[in-house]
Formats: C-alpha cells, sequence, structure tokens
C-alpha cells in the first residue's frame, strides 16, 4: 500500500497564494484539502473547495502540512498556530514582520519538531542552482564580488513593508546561499519616492564573513524588470539572468595586450562568452517538490527558519543602516543545532 498523501492547507489567495494552490495541486504527494482567506477568492482558484475565514479553520480541517501565503504582519500570529497544531509549515518570505518575530516562529517549529520552511523561491532557480553548482566546483577560482539587481515597476500588492523586506530579502538570502558565508558587514541607503509609508529604493554594500564584497541594487520604480546576479572571481564571472532563468559565463581572456596605453595594466581581458543550457523548471514546483519531501523525511533542500531569521537579521541591519548613516556589523548566527527540519 502506498503512502497516504501529504493533507495540505493554503492560507492566503493572493496574488502569490494564486499560485501556491496551482503549484501545490499538481505536486506528487500533495493533497489540497483546504484553504483559508478572509478576504474570499480573488482570483478564482478554490474551485469546489469552500474558502475559510482563518488559520484556526484550516487546521480544523485536519490538514498534515501549511503554506502561508498572508501579508507578512499576520505571519506569526498563524504561524504560531499552525506549530501549536502540529502542522508542518511553509511560510512565504520574509517569515515574519521583524527579526523577533521570527525567532518565536523558528523556536516553536524547533521546539515541536516540526518542518519549517520559508519560500525563497529564487534559490529555486535553474540559473542560480547551476551557479552555486559551478562556484563550488571551482569554475571561478577564489570569489572576489557577488553583485545584484531587482529592479521591477511598483507592485500594487505590496503594502505591509517596503522594498527592503519584500525584495532585497531575496538579494540577502541569495548572496549567502551561493557564497555558503553569512554577512560581516552592511550599509545601506534608502528612499521613498512614491509616496508609500515603506522606502521603494535601496543600494546597500557590505562584506561576507569570509571577505567577498556584495552590494545591492534594489527598487521599484524602474519601468522594466531586471533580475540580475553577478558573481565575480579570479576566472571570471557568472551572470544570472534570473527572471529568464539563463546563466552565462564570462572567461577572463589569455590574449597578450597589444595596446601599449594599457598593456601594464595588471587587470583581465575580455575571453570566451559561454550561455549554458539550463532545463528551466519552474521555481516555485521544486520549491514545493521541497517541502514535500522535507515533511515526508525525504530531504532537507528546504530553506529552514534558521536561515530566514538570518535574512531577517540582515535585511533590519540595512534598514538600521539606512535610518543612521552608519555601516553595521553583525554578530554570525550560531551553529544549526536544532531538533527539526526547522
Amino acid at each position: 500500500m502506498g503512502r497516504a498523501p501529504v493533507r495540505v492547507g493554503i492560507l492566503g489567495l493572493g496574488s502569490m497564494g494564486r499560485h501556491h494552490v496551482r503549484n501545490a495541486r499538481a505536486t506528487p504527494g500533495f493533497e489540497v484539502v483546504a484553504l483559508a482567506d478572509p478576504a474570499g477568492d480573488p482570483h478564482g482558484v478554490a474551485g469546489p473547495l469552500e474558502v475559510l475565514p482563518d488559520v484556526h479553520a484550516l487546521i480544523r480541517a485536519g490538514i498534515d502540512a501549511a503554506i502561508v501565503a498572508a501579508p507578512t504582519v499576520h505571519h506569526e500570529e498563524a504561524a504560531l498556530a499552525l506549530a501549536r497544531a502540529g502542522v508542518h509549515a511553509l511560510v512565504e518570505k520574509p517569515l515574519a514582520a521583524s527579526a523577533a518575530a521570527g525567532a518565536r516562529i523558528r523556536d516553536a517549529f524547533c521546539a515541536a519538531g516540526l518542518v519549517g520552511a520559508v519560500g525563497y523561491v529564487e534559490r529555486c532557480n535553474p540559473a542560480l542552482i547551476e551557479m552555486r553548482r559551478r562556484i563550488a566546483d571551482g569554475q571561478l577560482g577564489q570569489i572576489y564580488q557577488i553583485a545584484t539587481r531587482r529592479q521591477s515597476p511598483f507592485p500594487a500588492r505590496i503594502c505591509d513593508v517596503g522594498v527592503v523586506k519584500d525584495l532585497a530579502t531575496h538579494d540577502v538570502d541569495l548572496a549567502a546561499w551561493v557564497a555558503g558565508s553569512p554577512y560581516a558587514t552592511i550599509s545601506a541607503m534608502t528612499t521613498a519616492r512614491s509616496g508609500r509609508e515603506h522606502e521603494d529604493m535601496m543600494v546597500a554594500s557590505g562584506t561576507l564573513a569570509n571577505g567577498i564584497l556584495v552590494n545591492h541594487i534594489v527598487n521599484w520604480l524602474t519601468p522594466f524588470k531586471d533580475r540580475t546576479t553577478i558573481v565575480t572571481g579570479e576566472r571570471g564571472a557568472l551572470v544570472a539572468d534570473t527572471a529568464m532563468g539563463d546563466l552565462t559565463f564570462h572567461e577572463n581572456g589569455d590574449q597578450p595586450l597589444q595596446w601599449d596605453q594599457i598593456a601594464a595594466f595588471r587587470g583581465v581581458s575580455e575571453g570566451t562568452v559561454i550561455r549554458y543550457a539550463l532545463t528551466k523548471r519552474e521555481p516555485l514546483a521544486v520549491e514545493h517538490a521541497h517541502f514535500r519531501d522535507a515533511v515526508l523525511g525525504k530531504g532537507c533542500q528546504h530553506v529552514s527558519m534558521d536561515e530566514g531569521l538570518e535574512a531577517l537579521r540582515v535585511t533590519e541591519a540595512i534598514l538600521d543602516s539606512a535610518r543612521t548613516g552608519r555601516a553595521v556589523r553583525l554578530a554570525q548566527p550560531p551553529g544549526p543545532a536544532r531538533p527539526s527540519g526547522a
């Protein structure tokens, strides 16, 4: 007899929640049995299921696992209720509205021995997965810098956090993940130009604990979508276009310089450019598969709540730096001594 499917409930049916519903229904081993959103079903994804009013009704439906895609301000209340009920959870990024709230969520899932995952879907992007693999294999040699750009028009859906916690949190997480090192220092500037309460533009730079330089450009004020990650090392640079899932390698040239004016410059020259052919599976589908495997005890590729909490610590340091005009030095996170997938 085969294993019974994991009974899944989804909280939040907005612009992100609707995609979770679609992907959860398509994930082998998942059965979507309950949906909840106090605002109803704005995108018409519920089908035959009743739309329940809150997380407590979701729990009463007898779920094994939940996906929390509600506004960030509601993450703590929902996640703690799920932990008390013994329900595994995938919480959309950011984990919570503050690092203190994120720590309470993380601690609750650890204490309950539950899988707690955070929805950093960029880690499932084929270009970044391949980039990280090639870096680990030594293709670039020593890594010098990670630079990211995440720019787009203003999204009407965001109202409870600014661009730092909504978007820059992706870049903070992926830089540390790609490099295998936490942040050591960060300095940032932000501004608000759209008339909203929160910041809508940010530039930040800093260092990771292993000495790699990082810089991030993030805003909601650009009239086109730009999702680019560039990792520069001693042998060249890898460039990931995560909007398209493309990865390109720019190799350092080895031809002798013939131009006298620059021949004395001990830098690099342009070499071969290679664009890799990648299998492009939808990142959210990969994220769901990782969560399912963790719930079934078959894998640990999900983003843990420890990692989600660390991203929150860095984004709060970015906001502190922007407010004070000073660089922030981050304490190194504790080791991963935890009893569960949280």
